[in-house]
Order: C-alpha cells, then structure tokens, then sequence
C-alpha cells in the first residue's frame, strides 16, 4: 500500500486538534510512521514538540545527571508501605518536571517501577525488584505509581511505565531462554504483580520483558498484552524494550526477518519501539515494508499511534494544562533531601541482635572497618549523586566526641614485573593518567578487592581512581566502578610460582607491559601476558586488627558493588561474601563480636557470620542518605521498622532453580517453599519485644464463594492501604481477624502486624503452604496493648483450577481455567515474621466438590500438573501447546477431573513435530486413571507424530480404545516422547 494514498484530514491551519483522535487525524502516513519510533520528532504546525517514551526514575531521575538519590526498590519495599512509595513517586516525578524545564531529554513517560518479582536471588537485577511475594509487590508498585501520577484528576505529573513484562528474572541469555510459565503459577504469581497497578488506574505503560514465555517472545505475545489491557478500561500503550524488536530475529529466531518481526509486534500490540537508538530510519522502513506487503494495515498502525498520543495526552502536552507549574530548582528540595534520609532509614533491617549490641551504647572508640566504611555506591539506575553520606560520615556526626577508626581491608600492593624488576605505576603527569611499568621503586600502591569468583578492582593510591580502560591502553582515571560495560573489572590469573596475571573482564585480553614505551595495555593472549609479583605493602588485615583493639563498638561494613557480580545483564555466580569482605569479618571476629553491616543489593547465605556477630543489620545500597539512614538506626536515635520483603536462604540450592519459572510445581519462593530460610519472608528486629497474645476471627466457618472467574479480588483489601485512582473491584471480606499484640519492651515500636493462611496439604489444587493475607503497621509504645484489626478475603485462599469454568466477561463462551476457593480446614497465623506461627486459628470453609473438565476436548497447555514437559507456542501469533524439555528423552502432562460423559470409543490427539532435532522419536499416549489413585493405563496404542520439520503444522489422530472407559471421572496423563507437541487431546 502506498503511503501517499493515505491523506491526513486537517482542520484549519494553525489550530491545535485538541484530541488524540484529532490530531491523529491531522497527521500524514510518513508522520505516523514515525510516531512508531521511541523519539518522535516535532510536528511543528500541529504545535507538537518532540517527544521520548522512556525517562528512567526507577529510584529517582537517572541518566540526566544531579538528582535526589532515593534507595533501592528491594530497600524501599522493606517498609512495607505503599504511602511512603507514593511520597518518593511523587518527588521523582517532580524532578522529572523539573530537570524537563532546562533539558528536554527529560521526557514524561517514566519508565518505572520493576514489578519483576524477586523469585531468586541470583538474579541480577533483584535490586530493581520489590519483593518475591505479587501481593506485596503490586501494592508497593501502586503506591508508586500513583506518586508519579500526581493527584490532579486529568493531568498526569509523570506517565509511569511497568516494567518488564512477563516471567522475567535472569539475566544468563535472558533474550533466548524461555520461561515455562504453567496456568496456575501464570495466574496466582506473575499476572497479580502487573495487574494492581494498571487496576488502580496509575499507569499508562508497560514494557514486556526480553525474554519470551511459554516458548513466544514477549513482544509478540498477542495474548498476553490483550489480557493486561483487559484490566482496565483506559488506554494502555505499550513500549519495546531497548532493541527488542531486533532480538526477535537475531537473538530469539523467531521470525526470518525484521520485516516481520517489527509486523508481528504491532498486531499484537506493540506501540512504541526502541531501537537504534535515536535513528528511527530503520524502524520506518521495516513498517513501510511491512504495509507494503501486506502484514499490517493502516488501521494497525493508526492504533498505535493512538495510544502513544493518548499517554502523551495523559501529560497536559495536548491541551495544554499545566496545573503543577514545577520550576527548575525544584530539583534537590530539601525536604527531598529529608525523605530521602527517611527512605534510608525505613529501609534498615536488623536481621539479628542477640547480644543486644544495637542500639549502640555512647562510645568512647569505634572501629569501622570494611570495605563499606566509607563507601557509598550508585546503581545502574541511580542518577547523579548530589552528595554521599557514608557510615564514616554519619558516625563522625553522630558520636563527634567518640574516636573513630577507620580501616577499610583492602590490601594496598605494588605489582612488579617480573620480567624487568620494575613495578607498576600512575603517569600523574600524563593527560589520560597512563600506567606504566617504569617504576624502580615501589612507592605506587594499589588497593585490590577480590569482588569474588576471581573478579577484582584495582584502585590507585596516587590518584585515588580505579585502574580501566575502553581500549588497548590502560589508565588510572575511573572515579567509581561504572558503565553499561564495566572497564573497571580484571580476572586476577594466580600462578604456582607465586606471580599473578590480569585479564580485562570487558575486553578479555590479557594485560601486558610494551617492551619499550614500558605502557599498560591489554592486547593480549595469556601466553604473552605479563607476570607480576604481588608484593603487600599495607596488610588490610592488620589494618583491622589494629583498629579494632580496645574499642568499644566494633563494625564491620561489607556488601557489593551494584556494577560487579549481580547486575542487568549479569546474574550473580553465588550467594557468598565477596572474599575481601569475609576475610574482614573473619579479621574483626577474632577478638571481638562485631556488629555486621552488609549494604548490598541483594541477600547472602551468611552461614556461620550470624553466629559470630553481635549484630547482623542489612540495607540497600540507600543513595545519598545511606550514612545517615543506617546510623539512625544503629545509634538508636530511630527506631528499626524494617522487615524483609525477600527470604534470605542458607544455601543457594534452597532458592531453587534460577531458570525455574514454575513456582508453583518446583516450590520456590515462601509461599511453597518448605526449607527452613536463613531469614524469613517479613522478619526484621525490633528494640522492644512485640507479644502476640491472641488471634480471632469474625467467623469461623464460612460458605466458599462461588467461582471468580479470571481474577482474585485477593488483593483488594491491600490495595485499600494505597493512594490510587480509578475502580478497583470491591469484594468485602467476609471474615476479619483480630490480632492482639504487646510491646512488653522498654521502646517504641513500628511493628509490622501481617496475616498469614496455611491451605490443607490434600486439596485437589495444590495451595501455597504459607500465604500473606493481609497486613498494617502500627505504632507501640511500651507497655501498648491494641487489638489490630485485618480483612480475610476469601480470594487469598483462591487458586487457579484448569478444571474450573468461569462465565466470559462480555458473555461469551465459558473460559477455560478460573479461580476458586477449595472448601477445606485453613489455618491462619501471626507472628514476627512468615515462619513464626505466634498465635493461630482455624477457619472451616464450606463448599461444592472440585469441578470437572469435559473430557472431549483438553487444552494440552491446561494441566494440573507435568514433568520433563513445558508450555510452547501452538502457532507464532496464539495459542499453547505442550513439549518435552529438550534435554529430557521424554515427560507428562497430567489433566485431573475429567469428566468422561457419553460412551467413548477413541482418544483423539492433536499432534505435531518439533523441528529440532529432527532425529528425534515423536510419540504420545494417552494414559487414564482412577481420580485420586496411582496406577496409570494406556487408553490407546502410542500415537506416532507425522514426519516433518514445521512445528506448527498439526494433525488430528484418532485412535481407538484398547481399554474400556467404565467410569464418568477420571485423570488423564499425555506421556509424550521424544520431539512430540500436543496442543489438544479428547475422548471421543
């Protein structure tokens, strides 16, 4: 279709359209096309400025320089409470304002929160997320949003953007690997954290994920993008990850050519793409192509283009209302400053103190050691600190009339060629701040931090920056370890004669010495890489033993880098201390009982460092206020409110599997998981001691709703504690639960009172083991009794049944697959933290039989239960199906409740062949049992799959019985073998 038959509608020249209809009306084909793109150019006589979808405000502005520096999401969300994440959102969005009046590039489409769920801890980008729990994590990110959305009722402060959906935590081939996402966990633990938001009606955007689920790329998941816009009757525009419309052809090899890659991301539903950075030729040619020849239409494109003018409506840009009027210096306010301290403080959680070391007493001489003592360190995401606090700063300020010693472990040594004799050293009178390895004497030193796994930084003492470089030669000039791709990292080589080597982790080559101009670079193999002697000039432990004799308090400051080891694109290798930071606390603990402070990004299996600490307290790398936030806290001055929003396990096996996406079946996360964690789901000390003397409930024996349909009201009663606009579902809880607590200790108290349901363990759907109800903090003074009061909302105890069938929302056919509320014995507790069960109680719940499924057509991608399978695409633009894992010979998919109704006489299966490897057998049975029992036989003879090397071509085979069907219920279990796909299976 040619682009100029396409001929704009215009009103009068030099009239503004007020409307996103209009002005997309007004605007020609090539200007349409070029809406598609993430940086839209002006319309000059439409009087539209550019525009950018994407301003990165994950923790506050980042990437456009000096902005208020709030703490980590997975800090921020051990508060547990939406309010103050709605006081951040709000001074982020203003900031957004107010940097937009001086620089352009600040745009109003937010790109913020991650509502990604903190499932494992080796994911990298686990300091992006809130929390492992969907409740928790919906009602922190709704509390967020509606900050940045700003209260006036038509005029957005910021448009936030969800990010990144689906199923989406590793960052090891996070754009190749696909995560197997089953009904159940689909529905109970990734949808619920998206949907909070987009229902309270706070967001204007979300952005799928790179990675693809149930074997379809995110981007060209029609299905998945039509259910989240299913939420809300308002516009929803949905932008591309950073050039994942490419990574559909030259990562994911979905589709053959960017052509139709970009075509099927628009059908279904992609509106805005980033890609190529600011150039959007490309992305204009590929959608003329694709009109061109056929693969999508005007319509398609107008409504994209729709969309991206409604959200930019959304801002006041259209009719331009401006009810906030934010100037440029209300960036960095103080009382920014002061929330930020308070973010800070909110965020501390202290996960042991069993000697009573905290708060600290007023002391003489304090030894700070680590290497956190007098480090504060910015994220990816973090904008330009205006200033830093670290814990030597806030502990000069608290105790000034204290003597404070300061050590911070690291090794200083000087690293002599030993090929030449001569040692490495800073050209301080060289511009680019070369190292050479001139140096007769040793007088330049470096501090070396083994970050682990054999990663380490080198910092120079002369010039106080850390050794890298983007190209062959090496300098001394980094302020901070820093980049999209770090040059600041090597991999120390530790030889048997005692020298070491270094290789630059950015680039791989080895680090040499030039024979004759004596220059660092890395140019080279291992083979020519220059040998070093390590030779320790200052002896960081020593440093440590030193500081810490005859002092009255003792801390030990260690965590991790944000850019090193646990990143985006980089997945953590372990749950261990960095060695540099053990082997300070080792140093510390062999005279004393220190205090360990870990300020990090993420939990460790601590092991036996809990044991030997007087003190365990954790944050988040915390921005400009850390210093001061974990000091109040420590000092007593505050009181510590916070509580774990992500379990801490003792090994890394007891996280499960990274790439594990079924929670439900492989048992992650608190919710399923029944190993005994290192700290629980919500634990966090306190100063005083809360009792919990009783719980109550309003009832005790209730009638089981009826069917819900496609969505738990579970998180209604949350979302009540919320700021938030627009029609939320209101399902009153039928029960309450009454919880009495104490402070029986001699302080104040901010304690986190939250509910918790335990489902019978024989239900026909499996249920977690342990569930968050519902929960509100409150304030104790000592000697304060309260009885607290909290919902029980039936849809907490709702799971998603493939059996169930609910009605369609605008009177459809029934839709396969909906919550339901087993009728059962549940157990209701209280406590400290998810683990404690300090007070209990029992409700009865009343209710009909499990449903049936009719047995003469089953969705293979519905079942109750599989091993060695997974979900897969049934066709590139819809549809499931099932598969045999690739490195599995064969597997099952499990369908329970089937209902047999007439007499049958064949199973009849639809079939087809994975295209790798094409070796492969391919076959499926079909297998029955008696519900509830073990003993499985084969209804059928084997079904071969037809030969073949589409997946997506299907053959229905019938085949008849070989053993009779005498009963009206039974289970089914498809046993595929080899390259088999089964999209659908019936008795017939």
């Amino acid at each position: 279709m040619a682009l100029e038959t396409q001929a704009p509608r215009t009103g009068d020249e030099g009239v503004a359209p007020r409307t996103p209809a209009d002005v997309l009306a007004a605007l020609t084909p090539e200007e349409k096309l070029a809406f598609l793109h993430q940086r839209v150019p002006a319309v000059e006589r439409l009087g539209l400025g550019s525009f950018t979808t994407g301003t990165e405000a994950l923790h506050g502005l980042a990437w456009l320089g000096e902005a208020t520096s709030f703490a980590q999401p997975v800090g921020m969300a051990c508060s547990w409470d939406p309010r103050l994440l709605a006081q951040v959102g709000r001074v982020v969005a203003t900031e957004v304002r107010a940097k937009r009046v001086v620089d352009p590039r600040a745009g109003l489409n937010v790109w913020a929160p991650v509502v990604n769920l903190t499932r494992h801890p080796l994911w990298g980008r686990t300091e992006e997320g809130y929390s492992e729990d969907p409740d928790l994590t919906g009602v922190l990110a709704t509390g967020y949003c509606a900050g940045l959305r700003g209260d006036d009722p038509d005029v957005w402060l910021t448009v936030p953007t969800l990010k990144h959906y689906l199923a989406y935590g590793n960052e090891g081939d996070r754009s190749a690997a696909s995560s197997h996402v089953p009904p159940q966990t689909l529905r109970e633990h990734e949808l619920p954290a998206f949907r909070a938001a987009l229902q309270a009606g706070v967001v204007g955007a979300v952005m799928p994920s790179y990675n693809q689920v149930n074997g379809r790329p995110n981007h060209v998941a029609r299905e998945l993008l039509d259910e989240l816009r299913s939420w809300t009757p308002e516009s929803v525009a949905v932008v591309s990850d950073a050039q994942a419309p490419s990574s559909i052809v030259e990562i994911e090899r979905y589709h053959p050519d960017h052509v139709a890659a970009h075509a099927a991301a628009l059908r279904a539903g992609v509106d805005s793409y980033t890609e190529n950075a600011d150039d959007p030729r490309l992305t204009i040619e590929r959608f003329t192509a694709a009109l061109e020849a056929g693969l999508v239409t005007w319509a398609d494109i107008d409504l994209a283009v729709l969309r991206v003018l409604e959200l930019r409506a959304r801002t006041g840009e259209l009719s331009g209302a401006d009810p906030y009027q934010v100037p440029a210096d209300a960036l960095d306010a103080p009382a920014h400053r002061e929330l930020a301290r308070e973010v800070a403080r909110r965020g501390v959680v202290v996960l042991a103190n069993p000697d009573g070391a905290l708060p600290l007493a007023e002391p003489r001489v304090i030894a700070l050691v680590g290497p956190f003592a007098e480090q504060t360190l910015r994220d990816w995401y973090s904008g330009t600190l205006l200033y830093r606090t670290s814990l030597a700063d806030a502990l000069r300020e608290r105790y000034p009339d204290a003597a404070l010693r300061v050590a911070d472990g690291i090794d200083r040594v000087a690293l002599r060629d030993v090929s030449t004799g001569r040692y490495l050293a800073v050209d301080t009178t060289a511009t680019d701040a070369a190292v050479t390895g001139g140096a007769i004497a040793p007088d330049s030193t470096f501090a070396l931090t083994d970050w682990g796994q054999d990663v380490v930084t080198l910092r120079s003492d002369d010039t106080g920056a850390f050794l890298g470089g983007d190209g062959a030669f090496v300098h001394a000039d980094a302020q901070e370890v820093d980049g999209w791709v770090v040059h600041e990292l090597f991999v120390i080589r530790r030889y048997e004669d005692g020298t070491v080597a270094f290789r630059h982790r950015a680039s791989g080559r080895w680090l040499r010495v030039q024979r004759h101009t004596g220059v660092l670079v890395a140019d080279g193999e291992e083979a020519t890489a220059t040998r070093f002697a390590l030779e320790v000039r200052r002896d960081g432990a020593a440093e440590i033993e030193q500081a810490c004799t005859g002092a009255d308090s003792v801390l030990v400051a260690v965590g991790n880098d944000p850019h090193v080891a646990g990143r985006e694109t980089e997945d953590r290798p372990d749950l261990d201390l960095p060695p540099t930071a053990r082997r300070a606390f080792d140093t510390a603990a062999r005279s004393t009982r220190p205090v360990l402070v870990v300020v990090s990004s993420y939990p460790y299996a601590l092991g036996d460092e809990t044991e030997r600490a007087a003190a365990v307290v954790w944050s988040s790398h915390a921005g400009q206020e850390l210093g001061h936030g974990v000091i109040d806290v420590l000092s007593g001055d505050v009181e510590p409110s916070g509580r774990l929003a992500q379990t801490w396990w003792r090994r890394v096996e007891d996280a499960g599997d990274l790439f594990e996406y079924d929670v439900v079946g492989s048992g992650q996360t608190h919710r399923y998981q029944g190993t005994a964690p290192l700290f629980a789901f919500g634990h966090g000390l306190a100063y005083s001691t809360v009792a919990y003397d009783a719980l109550g409930l309003t009832a005790v024996d209730v009638e089981a709703p009826a069917i819900t349909g496609r969505h738990t009201p579970a998180r209604t009663p949350l979302l009540a504690q919320t700021p938030m606009r627009g029609t939320v579902e209101q399902t009153p809880a039928q029960v309450t639960a009454r919880v009495t607590v104490t402070n029986i200790g001699q302080r104040p108290v901010d304690e986190l009172v939250a509910l918790y349901v335990q489902a019978p363990a024989d239900l026909p759907v499996p249920a977690p083991r342990r569930r968050l109800v519902s929960w509100t903090r409150v304030p104790l003074a000592p000697g304060e009794q309260r009885v607290v009061e909290l919902p029980v909302p039936l849809g907490t105890l709702a799971v998603w049944d493939v059996a169930a069938r609910a009605p369609h929302p605008t009177g459809g056919p029934e839709v396969p697959g909906a919550f339901v509320v087993q009728p059962g014995t549940y157990r209701l507790t209280a406590g400290a933290h998810a683990e404690d069960e300090a007070v209990t109680a029992t409700l009865t719940v009343r209710g009909p039989q499990a449903p049936v499924q009719d047995g003469s057509l089953l969705d293979a991608s519905a079942f109750h239960a599989v091993d060695g399978v997974v979900t897969s695409d049934r066709a590139r633009e819809a549809g499931s199906c099932v598969e045999v894992v690739r490195d599995r010979e064969d597997g099952w998919a499990r369908y329970d409740r089937v209902s047999v109704g007439a007499p049958v006489s064949s199973v009849r299966v639809r079939v087809a062949r994975r295209a790798w490897p094409a070796a492969r057998p391919a076959q499926v049975t079909v297998e029955a049992r008696l519900a509830g029992h073990d003993d499985w036989t084969a209804l059928a003879a084997p079904v071969d799959v037809p030969a073949g090397d589409d997946p997506y071509t299907w053959h229905d085979i019938v085949v008849p019985l070989t053993q009779p069907v005498t009963v009206d219920v039974l289970d089914l279990r498809l046993q595929l073998v080899g390259a088999a796909r089964v999209a659908e299976a019936g008795l017939v």
